[in-house]
Formats: C-alpha cells, structure tokens, sequence
C-alpha cells in the first residue's frame, strides 16, 4: 500500500507540576494512507475541539488507525474492531450536535 511518510517528535516539556523536564524526546518515522495534515484541518474545522485538542485527536487516532490496519489480524484488535468500525462511521458522519456546521466535510472513507 502506498503511504505518506511522517516524523513524529514528542517532547516532554513539563511534569503535572509544572516542573520542566529534561529528558530525550522521542521521534519516529511513521506511514499512513491517509494525509494526516488534511485530516488535521478538518477536525479543527469541525468545531468539536479546540485546535490543540483536534489536532492531538486526530493525529492520535491516525497513528492508531494504521497500526490496527496494517496488524488487523493481530489478536489485540479482535475484539475492538467493530466497535472501532463503527465509532469511525459515526465521526464521518459530520460535527456532532452543537459543533459548527459550516466546518469542512466529514472525514474521508478508510478501507
């Protein structure tokens, strides 16, 4: 399958304190079928987060979603499949009641 290609750097900048930490950040390279920026756009566009919390949202369930693909054979996943299937057609179905309407159109299709 032909895939975007990603470098994904987390940095630990502060404990629940409030305290800096230094510490290594982590960085990876990743591939997904889908553009991860574009998918990035349209959750801050559907108006059910805010920026920070639809960009970490999205970027987090596209970074699970290609490993649960790329592995959907894997015992794990056998039993959240479904549930995960059906949550992804109710996100695509558009901004849940009380988001904006004139955000961009739902989320495209994942095989």
């Amino acid at each position: 399958m032909k895939q975007h290609r990603y470098r994904v750097t987390v940095e630990h900048l502060q404990d629940p304190g409030g305290h800096p930490v230094t510490r290594d950040s982590l960085a990876f390279e990743v591939g997904n079928h889908d553009d991860i920026f574009a998918i990035v756009e349209r959750m801050r566009g559907r108006g059910d987060f805010g920026p920070e919390t639809a960009t970490a949202f999205a970027v987090g369930l596209k970074l699970f979603s290609e490993v649960m693909l790329e592995n959907r054979d894997h015992p794990l996943f056998a039993e959240f499949q479904p549930h995960f299937r059906q949550f992804m057609k109710e996100l695509k179905k558009g901004p849940a009641s009380g988001a904006s309407p004139d955000g961009p159109p739902a989320l495209p299709k994942t095989p």
